[in-house]
This record gives C-alpha cells, sequence and structure tokens, in this order.
C-alpha cells in the first residue's frame, strides 16, 4: 500500500522536484498551492504525511498546521515545515504548533525524500508497561 504525501507549496520548481523524488521514492503524491487548498485537501483525503511550507497565499504554514493538529481525524499525519526562513524562531513555533520536522530552503530533495521515507515508515513504540 502506497502511502500518501499533500506537498503544500507554491513554487512550481519546488513542486515538480518534490513530485519526481516522492514518486520514485513509491509515494502517492498530492499536491496544494496555497493554504486554503491545503485543508480542502486534507477535508477530501487525510494523507499520511504533509510537506508544508510556511509562507503560502492564503494562509500560511503556521495556520494551516495548527488546522491540522486541531482535527481529529489527522491526529496521526505527520508534518514537515519547509522555510526559507531558517531563524530559531521559526523553527521552535512550527515544532510547538506540532509539526514533526523543520527544514530549511534550500534543501536537496533526495535528503528530504528520504526524511519522508524514514517519517512514514517508523512504527510507534510498542509500549512494554503492564
Amino acid at each position: 500500500m502506497s502511502h500518501t504525501v499533500l506537498v503544500v507549496e507554491d513554487e512550481p520548481n519546488i513542486v515538480l522536484s518534490l513530485q519526481f523524488i516522492l514518486k520514485q521514492a513509491g509515494f502517492t503524491v498530492r499536491v496544494a498551492r496555497d493554504g486554503d487548498q491545503a485543508l480542502r485537501a486534507i477535508d477530501d483525503y487525510v494523507p499520511d504525511l504533509v510537506l508544508l511550507d510556511i509562507m503560502l497565499p492564503k494562509q500560511d504554514g503556521f495556520s494551516v498546521c495548527e488546522t491540522i493538529r486541531a482535527n481529529a481525524s489527522c491526529r496521526n499525519v505527520k508534518i514537515i515545515m519547509l522555510s526559507a526562513k531558517s531563524r530559531e524562531a521559526d523553527k521552535e513555533r512550527a515544532l510547538a504548533l506540532g509539526a514533526d520536522d523543520f527544514v530549511t530552503k534550500p534543501f536537496s530533495t533526495r535528503v528530504l525524500g528520504k526524511l519522508v521515507k524514514d517519517i512514514v515508515t517508523v512504527k510507534p513504540a510498542v509500549s512494554t508497561v503492564k
């Protein structure tokens, strides 16, 4: 069964690169070009992982991340925030809002593809507490 990744990015060249590398890795890839479109896409079909740019039209990635985390049907969705902003405060805010990871642009699409695969395929820890 293929995992689904929603790429939320408004830069066409980045979208093309991510689509290519993720499809090569065996993922089903969907694309949203702004924050509102991302939330509609998630309402239609909950992905396994969201690659979420911070600077987006209509709603920024922080707002989208917060909305995803507030949605009970999305509790297992992994979120990787992408940003040209490299300030520590942006990373801290993304993680505080529930992002699983934060990647600064420019990034290697191959490295990001591996990160996506690692995050999606990690099995939850089995508790040994009785």
